[in-house]
């Protein structure tokens, strides 16, 4: 069904921005677990959060289950979770975990650093388990950035900005390519695939017809309906819907309008619509699925005092 027009761009949700600790460059902060167990509160920690800038965790001991986009990840010493910016994630219990957490702003890379280490790609991996060679590659960019973000006021400022800035960038690249032990080569995604795809992340507010999408990217709708079968493994209208889906409840989860105001965003001619189009794809009304996502914090305060103590950067909105 084509959504109806807009004549006004939909409002984002509010976005966590940000926010470097005092008297350390802009644009990258590595910190402990420890360290954010210090500084966040367990509660704060347990909402759901969509931060503007990057998140890279790798434990070093212990285990973790971390929720991005309402997926679950189980995580253990040596694998690497990447949230990026607009993704809706909640820590789970990190007392039983520790590790290191890089933060950066994606304008810290030069665009070449960016596209090749594929920062923009919403459809990455949310989890990789470096092996080998690349594993002990991975982890020595990890833990010459920590020294060098620690090291502030041994070179010159503008010495050591740029110098987080390459680290950061061979750290990335290492992590965005990766080598694929042999046997378990997945083969690469065909071109019709990769267009239907990047089509849907830019258009699913305004259509979610198949046949719209065939129509502007010149091929038939089985020719899209095969590719996606293909390469996703599910239909290519599925595929348009689970989009759809998932923003439904990054806005729900995350953010404070109503489901009305969230359904005339996603280009629903009628709330009601919505409601029936969310309920029939996770059993669940949104405003149901809206009071589950956040039944753990509902009675916890706003404020755990970061914002004020201007110590974080990750959290500071909490």
């Amino acid at each position: 069904m084509m959504a109806k027009n807009r004549h006004h761009p939909p409002r984002d949700i509010p976005a966590i921005p940000f926010a470097a600790p005092a008297g350390t460059p802009a644009g990258v902060e590595v910190m402990s677990l420890a360290e954010l167990r210090r500084r966040v509160s367990e509660q704060a920690l347990a909402r759901p959060h969509r931060p503007d800038f990057h998140h890279l965790l790798t434990l070093t001991a212990g285990d973790l289950r971390h929720v991005v986009d309402f997926d679950g990840y189980a995580l253990r010493p040596g694998s690497w979770l990447w949230v990026r910016p607009g993704q809706v994630h909640q820590w789970g219990d990190l007392t039983k975990a520790e590790g290191t957490l890089i933060l950066f702003q994606q304008d810290v890379l030069d665009s070449a650093t960016a596209t090749a280490a594929h920062v923009d790609d919403p459809h990455a991996p949310v989890v990789t388990t470096p092996v080998a060679a690349d594993a002990e590659a991975v982890s020595m960019a990890a833990e010459h950035l920590s020294r060098e973000f620690q090291a502030l006021g041994h070179l010159p400022l503008e010495v050591h900005i740029a110098a987080l800035r390459h680290l950061l960038a061979v750290l990335l690249l290492r992590l965005a390519h990766l080598t694929v032990p042999a046997g378990n080569s997945a083969p690469e995604p065909d071109e019709i695939y990769l267009r239907f795809r990047d089509a849907v992340e830019r258009h699913f507010t305004a259509t979610r017809r198949v046949e719209d999408y065939a129509r502007m990217l010149g091929y038939s709708g089985r020719t899209l309906a095969r590719a996606t079968l293909a390469n996703a493994g599910l239909s290519a209208k599925a595929f348009i819907d689970r989009r759809v889906v998932l923003e439904a409840k990054r806005q729900l989860a995350h953010g404070d309008e109503t489901a009305a105001q969230i359904s005339d965003h996603l280009g629903f001619v009628t709330a009601s619509q919505f409601s029936k189009y969310f309920m029939q794809r996770t059993g669940r009304s949104p405003i149901d699925f809206r009071k589950g996502i956040r039944g753990l914090s509902t009675s916890e305060p706003q404020s755990d005092g970061l914002a004020e103590s201007g110590e974080s950067l990750a959290l500071r909105h909490l």
